[in-house]
């Protein structure tokens, strides 16, 4: 499902890079890389690989464990002011002594194109984005391209992190195609959760537990997004593990009318609209 909606945008997006190239700009990425988390290492080598693919300039800055902070918004102020560099961003989690949100305030919010800015959050808010946060863009970019109607539809998003369920719920609400929908925002603390996710026509889960939506908590004929991924013990895989959503995909398939999977689903979605955010921010730049 993923593979084949960021598919179709990689092609829009190959012809937009052409078109700045013709003006003499190639989009810029800048990647900072502090220790070596190894899912982060990951993420970032497959961000570096899917620019070169499309042809843009891509810089992974890897910085030490025992980078300090100060040496680190150095860094970030170096870009922030580095014209080949149209999108910037620093790979979280950062090691515990530097303060995550002094960072992600440090970037100009021009070049944010992870959408953690302040000033970028609250332009998403109001109906005026220069960039949507990547992971909630891409669930968005899911329903449309799927044809799945969202106007007037009650839309419940379980989980409220500001990567996903806070923007997730904010961009459904707005005025638009991909969105006008009746929001509701369940979470840990909600009373009888089950309840509300029945009687949701789509359902949006990123709550990080592991096949946690069961077929008992949705309604017949909705549309499911699982957000969620992790990785459980699975002694008859090669790896001893495998990754799964936070929806109990087999127990859910047969009662839903669409339903994404894990893997394979949101995740090719959040590296595509991080390639997008980049595109418009070199745009927005010539």
């Amino acid at each position: 499902m993923g593979k084949v909606v960021s598919e179709s945008i990689y092609a829009e997006l190959r012809e937009r890079i052409e078109a700045l190239k013709a003006k003499g700009t190639i989009p810029g990425l800048a990647v900072v890389l502090v220790g070596n988390d190894p899912a982060s290492e990951v993420y970032v080598r497959m961000k570096g690989k899917k620019c070169e693919e499309l042809g843009m300039h891509s810089v992974t800055i890897a910085m030490p464990e025992n980078t300090t902070e100060k040496e680190l918004l150095k860094k970030v102020d170096e870009l922030n002011n580095d014209r080949a560099i149209h999108g910037l961003l620093v790979q979280l989690p950062l090691p515990s002594h530097i303060d995550e949100k002094k960072v992600i305030y440090s970037i100009d919010p021009k070049k944010d194109v992870d959408c953690f800015h302040p000033v970028n959050v609250g332009k998403m808010l109001i109906g005026e984005p220069d960039f949507l946060p990547a992971t909630p863009a891409g669930v968005q970019q899911m329903l449309v391209r799927s044809g799945i109607e969202t106007k007037g539809k009650h839309v419940v998003v379980v989980g409220r992190s500001n990567i996903v369920g806070k923007p997730m719920a904010a961009m459904m609400m707005q005025k638009g195609g991909g969105a006008d929908s009746t929001v509701t925002v369940v979470h840990s603390r909600t009373k009888d959760l089950p309840s509300v996710t029945r009687t949701a026509d789509i359902l949006i889960v990123a709550m990080g537990k592991p096949n946690f939506v069961t077929a008992d908590m949705v309604k017949e004929g909705a549309v499911v997004i699982d957000v969620g991924t992790n990785r459980i013990d699975d002694p008859s895989s090669p790896k001893g593990s495998k990754l799964v959503g936070d929806v109990d995909f087999d127990g859910v398939k047969d009662k839903v009318s669409a339903i994404s999977p894990v893997p394979g689903g949101v995740g090719p979605m959040t590296i595509c609209m991080l390639m997008a955010n980049t595109v418009s921010a070199a745009e927005n730049a010539v």
